[in-house]
Parts: structure tokens; sequence; C-alpha cells
């Protein structure tokens, strides 16, 4: 493992911890009722609602774990995820206004859905990665990725960044190698000179060795262990946290 010349992040599970709201649904159904109120349509209960939310949730997890099989696989776009996999069988008024309100909608389903924290180290990462002529970035699957700007410009953080890429904005999604790729044609850097940290492997690390990264790292968060299925790639090295990917860059500086 050379040092790296740019270091790609994952946002959830490497930058975050997110931990769900047992509220969600039930917040976000109140507040899609209200928007169909104001359209004139009252034709679903609340419960109604909240139901086919959770189920449009459930499916869309589904359909994630069938895309990391896949080679180069396109991410849900807002519209879809409404139109088919929460109101498919809702009326057609219901069905237009959420597939209308979509981005809206899928950002507010983000901010509701988990409460994040920063992880401990990640400030003294970036700083650190400036010091040493490392560029940071963020390469993520996201359903909304203007939740995590936000949530990274609401710490201060959106500026110790290069440049962030959402799969929801750029239409593709991890394992898809583009997601890389498209960071390091914006850094100006071949693959071969970055290191990708992320902490699955179906998604991160599979993406990591497709791109031909210079390493992929493993951190551990509360998703690694839920692998769908086996995968044959391994990461170059594993870290618990943003100290021990820290320590690792360190030993390549010294």
């Amino acid at each position: 493992m050379i040092g790296p010349k740019a270091l790609l992040l994952d946002f959830g599970g490497v930058i975050v911890d997110a931990v769900k709201r047992q509220t969600w649904a039930a917040e976000l159904a109140a507040e899609v009722r209200d928007l169909l109120g104001r359209a004139g349509f009252d034709g679903l209960a609340l419960e109604e609602i909240e139901s086919d939310i959770r189920a449009g949730a459930r499916a869309d997890g589904y359909w994630k774990d069938s895309t990391s099989r896949q080679l180069a696989p396109e991410e849900m776009t807002h519209r879809r995820f409404w139109a088919d996999f929460v109101a498919a069988d809702w009326p057609d008024q219901a069905r237009w206004l959420v597939s209308a309100e979509a981005t809206a909608l899928c950002r507010r389903m983000g901010e509701l859905r988990s409460e994040r924290k920063l992880r401990a180290g990640t400030e003294d990462l970036l700083a650190a990665c400036w010091a040493h002529g490392v560029t940071p970035a963020v390469v993520s699957n996201a359903l909304c990725g203007t939740v995590h700007r936000d949530y990274l410009a609401g710490n201060g953080l959106d500026r110790r960044l290069a440049v962030q890429v959402y799969s929801d904005e750029v239409g593709v999604r991890k394992p898809n190698p583009e997601m890389i790729w498209i960071a390091c044609r914006a850094l100006g850097v071949d693959p071969a000179h970055v290191w990708y940290v992320g902490d699955t492997y179906d998604r991160d690390v599979v993406c990591g060795a497709r791109a031909r990264v210079g390493a992929t790292v493993l951190m551990v968060s509360r998703s690694t262990e839920k692998i769908p299925y086996k995968v044959r790639q391994s990461p170059q090295a594993t870290v618990e946290d943003p100290h021990g990917l820290l320590s690792l860059l360190e030993e390549r500086w010294t």
C-alpha cells in the first residue's frame, strides 16, 4: 500500500454513524398526507400512507442488495422510488403528486430517517490529509445526497472536502466503479494513486477493486457484517475507525 494522493471516503459508516429513528415513517406519512390534502386529495388514510412508505423503503433495500451483484448498476431516481416503490397502488392523482414532489420528499425522508453523529477522529483525519498533501473527498451511495451535503455543511466539514460524489446526483451507484472514477477525474488523479474507504463488502470493497484503486480500506461499522452474499474481493486493510485510518496513513508518511 503506497501512500495516496487522494483519500475517497464513504459517508455513512465512515464519516458518520447513523441510527434509524423509529418514528421516521409516521412523521413522513403525516407530511405526505398534508401535501396530498393541499392538492385536494383525501383518498388515503394516514395508516395506509405510512404502511406504503415502510413497504417502499423495505423494497428499496432489497433492490439495493440486488444491484450490488451487477457490474455497473444505475441509481434509483427519486421519481421512480415514490411512483413505483411507495405509491404503485395509489390513485392517479396521489401518485402523480408524490412523483412531482419526489426530490423534496426523498430529501425529507433522509432527514427524518436517521440520527447522524460524526465519527470520532474525522476532523483530525481531514486536517492531517491536507497537511500532508492528500486530497480528501466523499464518494457515497445516497437516496438524496443533499441530506449529506447539508450535514457536512452544518458541521463545517464541506470546505474540508475537495469534492462530494453522490449516487443520486450522478445516476450510478456503487459497486459501479464509475462512482470512484468520477471523483478521480474531478481531482485529476489516477485511481491507482487513491485509497477508497468504505464500510461494506458488497458495495465498497467490490467497488474499490473494480475501480483498480491503489488500496481499498474497510472501516468497520454497524453495516459491515450485513453481507447479503459472499463476495470474492478483499480489502487491502481493515480499520476500526477514523483514528485507525489516520494511523494507517501516518505509517506511509514516516
